[in-house]
């Protein structure tokens, strides 16, 4: 159990460290390449930084699927997810919370894992909601005032 507590820790601080990195990276981009003085965007701006903003946060939510997805390829016993494309689709399906169910882990300290998965999946989606509503809401203010 404590191995398990471990390894999800570690997955949920690197899928943290990727979205903390990324979205970082990203805000510093957007301010440098389309905020005017007023730190709000300028109007030419907003519809490409809402555009990149949602391919951007869409990316590192596949990178941090991806990371899952090769955990349980190296840690399940056996040939459970035995394909790297069958680990990511499960990946997928447990970090949005949307669960077909037409692959399930059968050991119950690995379901545990993916319950985890799944909780760090709604945090991160939750994260990158707001910022993707902070950049329609200064793109909106640069409209709308004119700049």
């Amino acid at each position: 159990m404590l191995g398990l507590v471990l390894t999800a820790v570690l997955l949920v601080a690197l899928s943290v460290a990727i979205h903390a990195f990324g979205t970082t990276y990203w805000i510093r981009y957007l301010v440098r390449r389309y905020s005017g003085p007023d730190s709000n965007f300028k109007a030419h701006a907003a519809l490409p930084a809402i555009t990149w903003t949602a391919i951007v946060l869409l990316l590192l939510h596949m990178i941090e699927v991806v990371v899952w997805a090769l955990a349980y390829l190296l840690l399940l016993p056996g040939d459970h997810l035995g394909t790297f494309e069958k680990a990511t689709y499960f990946s997928v399906v447990t970090f949005t919370t949307l669960g077909y169910g037409d692959i399930t882990l059968l050991e119950h300290h690995w379901r545990l894992l993916s319950g985890i998965e799944s909780l760090i999946g709604v945090v991160l989606i939750g994260w990158t909601t707001a910022l993707l509503f902070m950049v329609v809401q200064r793109s909106w203010r640069s409209m709308t005032h004119g700049h």
